[in-house]
Formats: C-alpha cells, sequence, structure tokens
C-alpha cells in the first residue's frame, strides 16, 4: 500500500511525526493545546459517541440521503462518492432507541431539516444502512487536506488524457496562482516556524483577500474556523451535545451559510473569505463572546496546518520559499514537485475539475484514487473511515469494498420527534464504484471568470 494513504489519516492518540522540518510548535503540542479546550474530551477516543461506537465492533446504523432511490432499488447498489470521505458511502450515525426508532446525530438531524433549503438535497429520501463490522473497527480517520501526493499521483498518471491546452492551461494557473499568492504563503511558512509573528488583523485580511487567487486557502481557512467553533463553544446546544458525546456541527455549517450566500446550491468552501472584522461579526453572531480569541487561534492554527500539509517531510520550512517557484511540469521550475508535493497536488487537483471536459474525465482521474482507498481500509479492516479534518465531528462512510461487513439498508421516515424510524427494507449493498459527478451545472463560475480573465504573467 503506498504511504501517501498512511499519512493521509490521523491517528488520534498517536499524531504523525512525518511533518517538515522547522515548525516552531509539535505534533504533541498541537493535540495538547485543542484537548485543553472546553471541547477537547471529544477529540479523545473515549469521549466522542461515534468513536466509541466504532471501537465496540457492534452493528452501526447510519442516515444516507439519496435523490436516487429508483436507481438504487433497481441496480441494488449504493454508490461511493468523493469529498471528505474520497470513496466512501457518505453517512452519519444513528443511535437506537427503544422501540426501534433512531436518533440521528446532529449533522444528520441538520442535514434532515435542511432539505427543502438546498438545492444538492431537495427531495431526497433518508436511508438507514446497518453495518455489522464482525470487529471492533480501528480508527481510520481520513484528513481530505493530506490527500496532496495522492492526488499529483493521479494528474501524473492521466494527465494524457487533456489536450495540450487542457494541460496548459491547468499547469499555466497553479503556477500563476502560487506566484500571486507567494508572499503570503512565505508569511504563512515564517509564522509556523516561528520567524515572524504577524498581527491577526491584516493576517486575516490578506487571507481572504488570496483565497480567489489559491481557493485551497479557503479550505483550509474554513476548516480551521470550524474546529475553533466546536471546541471553544460553551452554549448550552453545545454542552448538550458534549453530554451525549457529539461535536456540535451547527456551529460550522451556520458559519457557512452566513459567510457565502451560494452555499445553499453547492457547498464550496473554497469562497469562504471573510476578512478580519467579517470572521469576528459572523462568530459573535453565532454564539456572543465566542470571538474573543479566534483571530489569533486561527493565524496560528492556520500557519501549522498550511506548513504541514503543503510542504513534503523531507524539506526544512524555515529554508523553503515560495517565491520564484513553479510547478515543474513546463510552466516553471521543479520546486514545488520536490519540495511541496502536497501543495501542487491539491493544487493541480482542483484546477482540473474546473475543466469544461471534467464530467468525463471525472471517472478517469477519481475511480484509481478510490481504489486505492479501499485497498488502505482493508487492509486496516476499517469498515467505516470518517472526516477527522476538524475532528470526529460525525461525518462516516461505509467502505464499499469491505470483504466482511454486513449491510442492510431501509428507507426510513421522520417523525416529529425527529427520530427515523425504518419503513421497508431494500436488498441493495454499496459497491465499489463511484457516483457519476453531478456538481458542475452547480458551480458559481464568478471567480473562475475573473481569474481566466487575468493578465498573463511573465
Amino acid at each position: 500500500m503506498h504511504p501517501d494513504w498512511d499519512l493521509a489519516h490521523t491517528h488520534l492518540d498517536a499524531p504523525t511525526a512525518q511533518l517538515p522540518a522547522g515548525l516552531a510548535a509539535t505534533p504533541d503540542h498541537w493535540q495538547q493545546r485543542l484537548r485543553r479546550t472546553p471541547g477537547g474530551h471529544l477529540l479523545r477516543p473515549d469521549g466522542n459517541a461515534m468513536l466509541t461506537a466504532l471501537a465496540t465492533g457492534r452493528p452501526m446504523h447510519l442516515l444516507h440521503l439519496t435523490r436516487s432511490l429508483d436507481a438504487i432499488r433497481t441496480s441494488g447498489h449504493l454508490l461511493a462518492s468523493t469529498g471528505c470521505l474520497a470513496a466512501a458511502v457518505y453517512g452519519s450515525p444513528l443511535t437506537p432507541m427503544p422501540g426501534g426508532a433512531l436518533r440521528p446525530h446532529n449533522l444528520g438531524a441538520h442535514l434532515l431539516d435542511t432539505r427543502p433549503d438546498l438545492d444538492s438535497r431537495r427531495d431526497s429520501t433518508p436511508l438507514v444502512i446497518q453495518v455489522s463490522p464482525g470487529h471492533p473497527a480501528p480508527g481510520a480517520g481520513l484528513d481530505y487536506l493530506r490527500l496532496g501526493p495522492v492526488h499529483l499521483r493521479a494528474f501524473d498518471r492521466h494527465r494524457h488524457a487533456l489536450t495540450p491546452a487542457e494541460d496548459h492551461q491547468v499547469t499555466r494557473s497553479v503556477t500563476d496562482r502560487v506566484r500571486a499568492a507567494a508572499p503570503l504563503l512565505d508569511l504563512m511558512l515564517a509564522t509556523a516556524t516561528g520567524r515572524r509573528h504577524p498581527d491577526a488583523r491584516p493576517f486575516l485580511d490578506q487571507l481572504a483577500a488570496a483565497v480567489p487567487v489559491m481557493p485551497y486557502l479557503g479550505y483550509l481557512y474554513f476548516e480551521t474556523t470550524s474546529e475553533y467553533l466546536m471546541l471553544h463553544s460553551t452554549s448550552t446546544a453545545t454542552k448538550n451535545l458534549a453530554e451525549r458525546g457529539e461535536m456540535n456541527n451547527h456551529l460550522y455549517k451556520q458559519l457557512a451559510f452566513t459567510a457565502v450566500d451560494t452555499m445553499g446550491t453547492l457547498f464550496d468552501i473554497g469562497r469562504f473569505r471573510p476578512g478580519h472584522q467579517r470572521l469576528l461579526d459572523l462568530i459573535d453572531a453565532i454564539e456572543p463572546g465566542l470571538s474573543q480569541h479566534a483571530a489569533a487561534f486561527v493565524r496560528d492554527r492556520l500557519c501549522h496546518r498550511f506548513t504541514a500539509t503543503a510542504l513534503t517531510p523531507a524539506t526544512d520550512a524555515t529554508a523553503f520559499t515560495f517565491t520564484g517557484t513553479g510547478t515543474g511540469t513546463g510552466t516553471g521550475t521543479d520546486d514545488l514537485r520536490t519540495a511541496a508535493t502536497p501543495l501542487l497536488g491539491q493544487l493541480l487537483f482542483r484546477e482540473v475539475r474546473l475543466l469544461d471536459r471534467y464530467p468525463q474525465l471525472y471517472h478517469l482521474f477519481e475511480q484509481e484514487k478510490a481504489a486505492e482507498a479501499w485497498t488502505y481500509w482493508n487492509r486496516r479492516r476499517a469498515a467505516l473511515p470518517y472526516n477527522a479534518t476538524c475532528g470526529p465531528k460525525g461525518e462516516i462512510g461505509v467502505n464499499p469494498a469491505d470483504p466482511h461487513a454486513r449491510i442492510t439498508v431501509w428507507t426510513a421516515e421522520q417523525c416529529a420527534r425527529g427520530l427515523l424510524h425504518p419503513t421497508e427494507q431494500i436488498p441493495a449493498v454499496p459497491a465499489p464504484r463511484l457516483a457519476p459527478w453531478v456538481f458542475t451545472p452547480l458551480r458559481d463560475r464568478t471567480d473562475e471568470e475573473l481569474w481566466n480573465s487575468r493578465p498573463v504573467l511573465a
């Protein structure tokens, strides 16, 4: 199995040690700092209900929403999807209640309650998936921000399918994005290595201005802010959910939909870019007073995570600079390809997705990555991988290639109390194939069109 997949998975009790040299804070430092927050106990395997359930090996119930019920009935298959879980059938935990009802995790409750408001979930049907792993399931927490090397290998293998014009467009765009964002990227490296300590206000304003140039920074910005909200919130709702062993997903969902007015059409966090004051106002609107330490936390945590996930472990973060670098694909130097492989992979991955032909190229670029993920999970006997990018918050999926898990699927109805009741068993099982790509028509192309009309850089 390729080591890239092991690096992409988070081991909550043993933070990865394969990081660039020169970081001012160690993984243990950040682990301890996060666990000392009001919600820090939810990061521990014994403090999080989802992780506790995984460790038992007993059957787990998941909520899955689908708009393809007829196709599932006809084929007998539930298909995996890409995204934060890479190649799993997306779901959220359900807790069995007396009488056979199932209580949704607060993430699932949000997904159910907002169905009428979101284009991507309107008219969807809730399914209950019971997964019986047959053995205690080891933690398989995936951090999608660490998938850069996987994306780069896929690009290198399949770029032959691009036309010369598409290849030039993709690689030149990545080069230009790095050049344009280089001052901020270097500032983040200097901050993470302790050589600079910028004031949070201008730093966050500079970050917000850079997101349209490099949307990948929006992912980092949003995930870091979400982590802050879920771990630092002390509201009654957050405390009540914590007593159930759940991180409060409503916090970052409210942040996303308030900060970006197109989130109801497509949940695209690459468009998350509030400046300093806007960020504080957004946070205080969610929970008054919660913004007090937000700016400094986001600055410090984001700079550390960027450096840790952008550079290869062999790179000295104190000596590397993004100024003057290119992609090493015919449009610049080899610096990124050797020293910042993960970042290069992330940027190429997102650039390919902007191509008009991406819907027909989707399976070529993604199916092999999916097969690698399934191989990794099967070798670790992981039936239920979960998203650990900003903690075990409740996004969990079914490994569709698991040879041992027993799967049962029902349609379900939600009662007035918000509980789900299985109604009809469906003869369907997860299949190791990816669902078709359907998001291109939903994408807001405003930023893309502005970028494509940029002056050509020498």
